[in-house]
């Protein structure tokens, strides 16, 4: 399974909200019917309460899924439920888009909290 031990934090630089928005274009898993591998975007957004998740360590997250068999709608939500667990955020949000494949692509999307409406799409 991913590790999510892997995640780290630092202490949100202000009280004020902002967003913050991630985005990794060189997703990958594989698929647990086929075998073969999945291509995808991970976007991630969230409104930190007292931590914000490290690059690096969320890109070695990521990468701790390459070669796990698991359906997509599973990545997208272990994605949001180890993030939250974490960060504990304000809200956070996680979209995957999913290459083609026989001529079906997908979407996946995630959230936890109240997502503001101008970020539940996209």
């Amino acid at each position: 399974m991913p590790d999510s031990s892997l995640l780290e934090t630092f202490a949100t630089p202000t009280v004020s909200p902002f967003v913050i928005e991630h985005t990794n274009e060189e997703f990958t898993s594989v698929c647990p019917k086929t075998g073969h591998p999945d291509f995808g975007e991970i976007i991630l957004r969230y409104v930190p309460a007292e931590t914000c998740v490290e690059l690096k360590s969320l890109k070695l997250y990521y990468q701790s899924f390459r070669n796990e068999g698991i359906f997509y709608e599973a990545v997208t939500n272990a994605i949001r439920d180890d993030l939250v667990a974490r960060l504990n955020p304000k809200w956070l949000q996680v979209v995957t888009v999913w290459r083609g494949r026989g001529g079906i692509r997908s979407r996946i999307f995630a959230s936890h909290g109240e997502v503001p409406s101008e970020w539940k799409r996209g």
